[in-house]
C-alpha cells in the first residue's frame, strides 16, 4: 500500500528527476501508480474512499421499522433484549450470530437518528466557594479490627477547587453522621466554604412533595456554620462529580496502602482511624499550593460545635424497654413509666433524666436490633423465674459463652423453671459482684465438669485459685496402641 509519505518524495523528486519512472522507483512505487498520484495531486488519504457496497442482505431489514418504533417508545432498551424478542416472534429465522449485525444497526440509529443524549459540561471550580460530601462503603476492602470484619463507611468531604479532603468514620448515612462528619471537616480545615452540596440524602433533603427543600435540622446546621445549602438532582451523581471521583481514588489509594502494609487487621479502631489520617494528610501533600489559595477566602468558624445528636422524649414501658428509630434498648427499671430524654449521637445514645446524664448505650445499627442489658431486668427477672425461658431477649441474658453452656447443663439436670432459678441467680451474682469473676468460676466448673450452682459459682470466687487464661490450653498426650492393635488385627485377616 502507497503511503502519504512516499507520495510526498514523489512529488518532491518529480521536480528534481529528469526521467519520471527514476523519480518513481527512487519513491518505492510502480510507474503506473505514480502517474495516477501526479495526475490526481492528491495523497492516498486525500482521496475518497469508496463506498462499500453490502455483499448480503439485510437480514433485519423486513422488521426494522418496527424496531425503531420500539427504540423511540423506549429508548433504553438493549440489542440484545430486542433480539432475543425477535427469536420469540418469529422462532428459527434469526441465528444466534446475527445479534452482532443488530447491535451495530442500533448503535447507528443512535448515533444518527436516536435521541439527543445529555451533555456534561465542564465546570470552573473557584477557591473558597464548594466544598461537596458524600458517603462511601468501606466494605469490600476487607478490612478487620482485632481480626473480625469491620463494616463501615466514610463520610468523605472535597474541597472542588483544591481537592483538599478529609473523612469521618461512621456507620450509616443519618443525619447524625453527616452532621458529626459535615463538622470534622470544618473544623480540621479551619475555615468555611461558601457552598455545601450533598447528593438526595434523606437526612438531608426532603421529599419532592415536601414544601421545603432541606430537612429542618440540616438547615439549622448549614446556618451555623453560615453555608448555602445545595444538593443534586435525582439521578445525577455527575453533579457531584468531584467528591463521586475522590471517593473511587480515595478507595484505591486505600487498597495501595493496605498491600503495602501487607495485612488489612488493624489491633483497635484508633490505629485504623490512625491510619486513615495518616493516608489523607499524604493525599494532600500536593495540595498546598491551591489550598492556600481557598484558605485565604475561608470565612471565620463559629465559637462553638453544635451537638450531632437528634432529642427525643420517650416513656419508659413497662418491659423496662425503649424504642429508638426502630431498635429496642433496655434501661433501669426504676424509670420505668417515667419520660426521658434520649440524646441520639452517631454511635451512642444518651438517657437523660431529670437534667442530668444517667447512662450512655451503644447505638444498634441498622432496624429490628435489640440490645438488652441483663442488669437492667435481673431483679425482676430473680423474682419471676417462669418467665424466663421464653422471654423475648432471651439470647441477651447470655453474657458470655460460658452462662450459655452453664444454662444448657442446668437444664439437663433439672426441670426448665428449676433451671431458670438457678441461672438466674448466678447471672445476679454476676450484676451484683464482678461478671469477670463469675466467668472465670464457670470455666472452671465446666473444665473440670464439676456440679454448677449458685455455692459452686460463690466458692470460688471467693478462694484464691487461680484460672487459666483463654490460651491456657491442655492436650493429653494421645495413646496410639489402639492404632497398633487395629494395625495387627488388619494384617492377621
Amino acid at each position: 500500500m502507497v503511503t502519504d509519505q512516499q507520495v510526498r518524495r514523489l512529488f518532491k523528486l518529480i521536480q528534481s528527476e529528469k526521467n519520471f519512472g527514476i523519480a518513481a522507483m527512487k519513491a518505492g512505487m510502480d510507474e503506473k501508480t505514480a502517474r495516477k498520484y501526479r495526475e490526481k495531486g492528491k495523497l492516498p488519504g486525500e482521496l475518497k474512499q469508496e463506498p462499500r457496497h453490502r455483499t448480503r442482505k439485510d437480514p433485519f431489514a423486513d422488521v426494522w421499522d418496527g424496531i425503531k418504533e420500539m427504540l423511540a417508545i423506549n429508548p433504553g432498551l438493549e440489542a440484545k433484549t430486542v433480539f432475543e424478542d425477535l427469536q420469540r416472534r418469529y422462532p428459527g429465522r434469526f441465528a444466534d450470530g446475527q445479534l452482532r449485525t443488530l447491535q451495530r444497526k442500533i448503535k447507528h440509529w443512535r448515533a444518527t437518528e436516536g435521541p439527543p443524549k445529555e451533555i456534561f459540561f465542564a465546570q470552573i471550580h473557584k477557591p473558597g466557594q464548594l466544598c461537596q460530601s458524600d458517603f462511601t462503603h468501606m466494605g469490600q476492602l476487607g478490612i478487620t479490627i482485632d481480626s473480625v470484619p469491620f463494616d463501615h463507611l466514610v463520610y468523605h468531604f472535597v474541597l472542588t477547587y483544591s481537592n483538599w479532603e478529609t473523612g469521618t468514620v461512621c456507620f450509616s448515612e443519618s443525619f447524625e453522621s453527616l452532621s458529626q462528619g459535615l463538622q470534622n471537616a470544618l473544623w480540621k480545615l479551619g475555615g468555611v466554604p461558601q457552598e455545601h452540596r450533598t447528593d438526595c440524602l434523606t437526612t438531608a433533603v426532603n421529599k419532592a412533595s415536601h414544601p421545603e427543600v432541606f430537612t429542618r435540622r440540616y438547615q439549622d446546621l448549614v446556618e451555623h456554620y453560615g453555608l448555602t445549602p445545595c444538593k443534586t438532582n435525582p439521578s445525577s451523581p455527575n453533579e457531584n462529580g468531584d467528591v463521586e471521583q475522590r471517593n473511587y481514588r480515595f478507595k484505591k489509594a486505600v487498597e495501595q496502602a493496605l498491600l503495602l502494609r501487607g495485612h488489612r487487621n488493624f489491633n483497635d479502631r484508633e490505629e485504623y482511624e490512625r491510619f486513615l489520617d495518616n493516608l489523607f494528610t499524604q493525599l494532600n501533600a500536593g495540595r498546598q499550593k491551591r489550598l492556600t489559595e481557598e484558605l485565604a477566602l475561608l470565612r471565620r468558624l463559629p465559637k462553638y460545635r453544635i451537638d450531632s445528636c437528634k432529642k427525643l422524649d420517650l416513656k419508659v414501658g413497662p418491659s423496662s424497654t425503649i424504642r429508638v428509630n426502630h431498635n429496642v434498648y433496655s434501661v433501669d427499671s426504676r424509670l420505668i413509666g417515667e419520660t426521658i430524654q434520649i440524646r441520639l449521637y452517631m454511635e451512642c445514645l444518651e438517657i437523660w433524666y431529670g437534667q442530668k446524664k444517667i447512662d450512655t448505650l451503644p447505638r444498634q445499627r441498622g432496624e429490628g436490633k435489640h440490645s438488652i442489658n441483663y442488669r437492667h431486668i435481673i431483679d425482676s427477672l430473680v423474682r419471676k423465674p417462669g418467665a424466663f425461658e421464653n422471654y423475648r431477649y432471651l439470647e441477651d441474658m447470655f453474657p458470655t459463652s460460658r452462662f450459655r453452656i452453664a444454662y444448657d447443663s442446668l437444664k439437663k439436670r433439672y426441670t426448665i423453671k428449676s433451671a431458670a432459678a438457678r441461672y438466674l441467680k448466678i447471672l445476679y451474682l454476676a450484676a451484683r459482684d464482678s461478671e469477670v469473676a463469675v466467668d472465670n468460676a464457670l470455666m472452671v466448673l465446666i473444665n473440670e465438669n464439676r456440679d454448677i450452682s449458685q455455692d459452686a459459682v460463690q466458692r470460688l470466687m471467693a478462694s484464691s485459685l487461680p484460672v487459666g487464661r483463654p490460651d491456657d490450653v491442655h492436650i493429653p498426650e494421645v495413646n496410639l496402641t489402639c492404632y497398633d492393635q487395629l494395625l495387627e488385627e488388619v494384617t492377621s485377616c
